[in-house]
């Protein structure tokens, strides 16, 4: 029998139709650049680079689906974390594996959809920083997404898909994202000798109590 918070949560799997240093903002962002993907290459991926962390006590299809190419994640504010020893808050994330780095441009592209009333979590990171883990979050509070808690990367992501494309030029220290093709954020990174790319929801500070995103055609590329 479902539990009472499982019934309460907005983004209930029933309702939704699958196949349907301190930052500056980017110069020229009302202009859509060249393709952020040209002079790159993709690497292979299999379903076996993409590695489900979700809460330890439920198992994968309670938290996840992968139907007609949409990736579906979700997480409850009350879950538990990814692993018993962790005191880190609740997640769904597909770890992208076996392209992990420490030099070298590397890029993340995929689609994404959070529906509305998601707010308060992580969407999209670069894992791996020197004094922090990470080196770049995408957050999401009331429709907007932002770097990390602070700047507002998008406007308006609530219920469309979006094109999500992250760079990370390692030996440069800086990460660019776009939104839609047109160049959004640009920052520093924060150091760190190994990276890795993460997309789901990771429940941050003032959360909804369900919290999802959806994302398809996710690619790695790396020049």
């Amino acid at each position: 029998m479902a539990s009472p918070s499982w019934l309460a949560c907005l983004c209930v799997v029933a309702a939704v139709l699958l196949v349907s240093p301190a930052a500056s903002p980017s110069r020229g962002l009302a202009a859509a650049a060249a393709d952020p993907t040209n002079g790159f290459k993709a690497v292979s991926l299999s379903e076996s680079n993409f590695v489900l962390q979700k809460p330890y006590d439920l198992q994968s299809n309670e938290r996840y689906r992968f139907a007609g190419g949409v990736r579906q994640l979700w997480v409850l504010s009350s879950d538990k974390p990814h692993t018993p020893q962790s005191n880190t808050k609740p997640r769904t994330e597909i770890r992208m594996t076996g392209y992990d780095y420490s030099s070298g441009v590397w890029q993340f592209e995929g689609y994404g959809y959070v529906p509305s009333g998601t707010t308060g979590v992580s969407i999209m990171q670069v894992f791996g920083g020197g004094e922090s883990a990470t080196t770049l979050m995408l957050h999401v509070y009331d429709g907007k997404l932002r770097y990390y808690s602070q700047q507002v990367v998008e406007d308006n992501i609530y219920d469309r898909w979006f094109r999500l494309n992250v760079v990370h030029d390692v030996d440069k220290s800086r990460l660019t994202v776009f939104v839609d093709g047109v160049e959004k954020l640009r920052v520093a990174g924060h150091g760190g000798d190994k990276h890795y790319f993460k997309f789901g929801v990771y429940t941050q500070h003032d959360s909804s109590s369900c919290m999802e995103s959806r994302w398809k055609n996710v690619r790695i590329l790396m020049k």
